[in-house]
C-alpha cells in the first residue's frame, strides 16, 4: 500500500498523474491519500473538488483536519501512525513543509517519491545533491529565528528520509526540468491522466493570463506588476484572469478594476480548467509552473503557451537574491512555450 501525504490541489493532481504513470505504482486502488487540509477557503475548496476526483479514480481519500487549533498536529500524527507504519512507500508534494517534514521522521526506512508542488521541485533536487539545509527559493538568508532553531532537529532527519540510501529509494515525480542525481529516480511526468480524463477543449479567440503569487510571496512590486497585466492585456487581446489560489482579494480587485479583465477563480488546477475549456488560443503566463506543465496538458490542441519575462526592476528592494536567478531558469528551461520580453 502506498501513502500519499498533500497540502495543495496541483500536489493531489500530480499523486493522481503518479499512479497512473509509475510503474512501480499498484494503480489508484493500491492508494491512500491523506489531505492534511490547509486554513485558505479557495485552497480547501479546490481540494475538496481534487478529493472528489481521486475517489472518482479508485483512490481512498483521508481528509484531516491537520491545522484544527494548537493540539492539532499531535492529534494528527496519532492518528496516521498505524496507516504510516502499514504504508510500503510515502508519496509527498512539498518537501519543504514543516508538518511534512514532521511526518517524514516516523517513516522509518520506507521508500520516497516526491510530486511537483510546482517549480520548487527544481530547488529541492539541487539542494539534496548538494547536502544543503532545504529551503524555499524566495526566502530570505541570514540568521534563523527560534522557531527555525526548535524545527532544526525536525528538519535534519528530514532532509535523511528524502535522501537515497541502501535502505531507501527516492523517486522524483516531475514534469519540471531536473538534474538527475546520483540515487535518485526521475520519472517524467507527461500529464497523461488529465490528457486522457478531460479534453479536448474548446478553443475561444484571444488569449487568457494566468495569475501569479508572486506579490503575495514578496517577490515582485505589486505596483509594477498590475502595469504589467494590463500591458499584456492589451497588446494581446486578453479577457480573463486565471487568479492563483494564494492571490489576495484586494489585490484582484484593484487588478479587475484597472485592467477590465475578467476575473475567474478556478475551482480546480488550471492544467485540468484548461484542458476542460474553453480556453484561449494563447495562454499567457509569469514564470511559474504552468509554463512547464501546460504544454504537456494542452499537447494535442494546438494551443500556445506564452511566458513573459520578470525585469529586474519589478523585484522588491527584500526579495531574496536568488529570485531573479530561480526565475530566469523557469522560463529558460520551459519547453514549448514563447518567450515574451518584459513590457516597458
Amino acid at each position: 500500500m502506498n501513502l500519499a501525504f498533500v497540502e495543495s490541489p496541483v500536489q493531489l493532481l500530480n499523486v493522481l498523474e503518479w499512479a497512473h504513470a509509475a510503474p512501480a505504482a499498484p494503480g489508484p486502488d493500491g492508494l491512500i491519500v491523506v489531505v492534511l487540509s490547509p486554513t485558505d477557503p479557495m485552497s480547501r475548496g479546490q481540494l475538496r473538488r481534487m478529493a472528489e476526483l481521486a475517489r472518482g479514480a479508485g483512490c481512498t481519500v483521508r481528509w484531516q483536519e491537520a491545522r484544527g487549533g494548537a493540539g492539532a498536529p499531535l492529534r494528527t500524527v496519532r492518528e496516521l501512525g498505524p496507516v504510516l507504519r502499514e504504508a510500503e512507500r510515502i508519496v509527498i508534494g512539498d518537501p519543504f513543509s514543516r508538518y511534512v517534514q514532521l511526518l517524514l521522521t516516523l517513516v522509518g526506512r520506507k521508500d520516497v517519491t516526491v510530486v511537483d508542488d510546482g517549480t520548487a521541485t527544481m530547488e529541492f533536487v539541487a539542494q539534496v545533491a548538494r547536502g544543503e539545509q532545504l529551503v524555499r527559493w524566495h526566502r530570505r538568508g541570514g540568521r534563523r529565528g527560534p522557531r527555525e532553531l526548535m524545527l532544526a532537529p525536525v528538519t535534519l532527519l528530514a532532509r535523511r528520509r528524502l535522501s537515497p540510501s541502501e535502505e531507501r529509494s527516492v523517486e522524483v515525480f516531475t514534469s519540471m526540468p531536473v538534474e538527475p542525481q546520483p540515487g535518485i529516480t526521475v520519472t517524467p511526468n507527461s500529464f497523461a491522466w488529465t490528457r486522457a480524463r478531460f479534453g479536448p477543449p474548446k478553443i475561444t479567440r484571444g488569449a487568457d493570463l494566468v495569475g501569479t503569487s508572486l506579490v503575495e510571496t514578496g517577490v515582485v512590486d505589486p505596483g509594477r506588476y498590475l502595469e504589467a497585466v494590463a500591458s499584456l492585456a492589451r497588446t494581446h487581446g486578453a479577457t480573463r484572469y486565471f487568479a492563483h489560489r494564494r492571490e489576495s482579494s484586494d489585490k484582484l480587485h484593484r487588478l479587475a478594476v484597472e485592467t477590465g479583465l475578467e476575473v475567474v477563480r478556478p475551482e480546480l488546477p488550471l492544467e485540468l480548467i484548461a484542458r476542460r475549456g474553453p480556453i484561449g488560443a494563447t495562454v499567457l503566463s509569469f514564470p511559474s509552473t504552468v509554463v512547464h506543465t501546460l504544454p504537456l496538458a494542452l499537447a494535442d490542441t494546438g494551443i500556445k503557451v506564452a511566458v513573459c519575462d520578470i525585469a529586474p526592476e519589478w523585484l522588491r528592494e527584500n526579495a531574496s537574491p536568488r529570485a531573479q536567478g530561480f526565475l530566469a531558469g523557469v522560463t529558460v528551461t520551459a519547453r514549448d512555450v514563447q518567450r515574451l520580453p518584459a513590457p516597458a
